[in-house]
């Protein structure tokens, strides 16, 4: 998530163009493979396992090395062999701005040390975006002590991840008591626990995000849009209730809704999380306190 976050301040800082940038992401994009393809490169798995474990993804709450392993598709030096060939994907992207002679490595050390001073980050904070822990990460974005709260925007970020963009980052979170989007997609739940989870934001914005879940180049309308956005919030939230219920705090889940034309989410607190995403910014904004409404 790094490379995105300081490819982003280095954007904004005048320290490279966009074409740089752009360039940077693309041979990093190059270097980089899913472990799915290194290993049935590596002849270590066969398509149709790596394509399984791939749709498993989608109902677990689990990395695609945990899940082939499960499995028994690999074990567990293989795995390790499969992510040393894959290479971490930020030090891929300060390896292109090197190569590209965009940046010197001292330069990106100074501006990793000014990113790192401007956000307030710790040394800690800084190795967790590094490495793309997003349960480590999250907590450092999320404004809150409501595990809960965390729990949902670590699970809903995770899934984006695997099933929309892999490159994938968030802003700093912040709470209000409505929310003003031009679309909007949510979806409620109750029982052990009670929320309602949305993701609202510019349509254009949400039309990628949607493009970018169903790998589908067209989505002509506005309907269209949000009902692939609900379906994506009910695999987030299904896949959050399944690891609840498994903890003992039965969870059920309710229809998903969505609302177009400046729909006005209203609660009591509504934690809202910038995301970036496809190209665009949408928000995932969660409420467990008081009435929900939106008109």
């Amino acid at each position: 998530m790094l490379d995105r976050l300081l490819g982003n301040y280095l954007l904004t800082k005048g320290v490279l163009s966009r074409t740089q940038l752009m360039k940077a992401y693309q041979i990093q994009e190059s270097n980089r493979a899913k472990l799915g393809v290194i290993a049935v490169s590596e002849k270590l798995m066969t398509i149709a396992q790596a394509e399984q474990v791939n749709a498993l993804q989608a109902t677990m709450d689990k990395r695609f090395g945990d899940i082939a392993i499960e499995k028994g598709y690999l074990t567990e030096p293989q795995l390790g062999r499969l992510l040393e060939l894959q290479g971490n994907a930020y030090l891929a992207f300060v390896q292109a701005l090197v190569d590209e002679q965009s940046m010197t490595l001292e330069q990106v050390e100074k501006a990793e040390a000014d990113f790192q001073r401007e956000n307030n980050l710790t040394a800690t904070d800084l190795v967790d975006l590094k490495e793309g822990n997003i349960d480590k990460i999250v907590p450092i974005f999320v404004d809150t002590g409501d595990p809960q709260i965390r729990k949902i925007f670590s699970m809903g970020v995770k899934n984006l991840y695997r099933l929309v963009d892999a490159h994938v980052y968030i802003g700093r979170s912040y709470r209000v008591d409505s929310v003003r989007n031009e679309v909007m997609g949510y979806q409620g739940f109750h029982g052990g626990q009670t929320a309602k989870v949305a993701i609202g934001g510019r349509y254009e914005d949400v039309q990628k995000m949607a493009i970018g879940y169903t790998k589908e180049e067209f989505i002509d309308t506005e309907e269209d849009a949000l009902d692939a956005i609900c379906e994506l919030i009910n695999c987030m939230n299904g896949l959050y209730a399944s690891e609840m219920s498994n903890a003992g705090g039965l969870i059920e889940l309710e229809p998903p809704e969505f609302f177009i034309s400046y729909s006005e989410a209203k609660s009591d607190i509504i934690d809202v999380l910038p995301v970036y995403i496809c190209g665009g910014e949408v928000k995932l904004f969660v409420s467990t306190y008081g009435k929900w409404e939106v008109k």
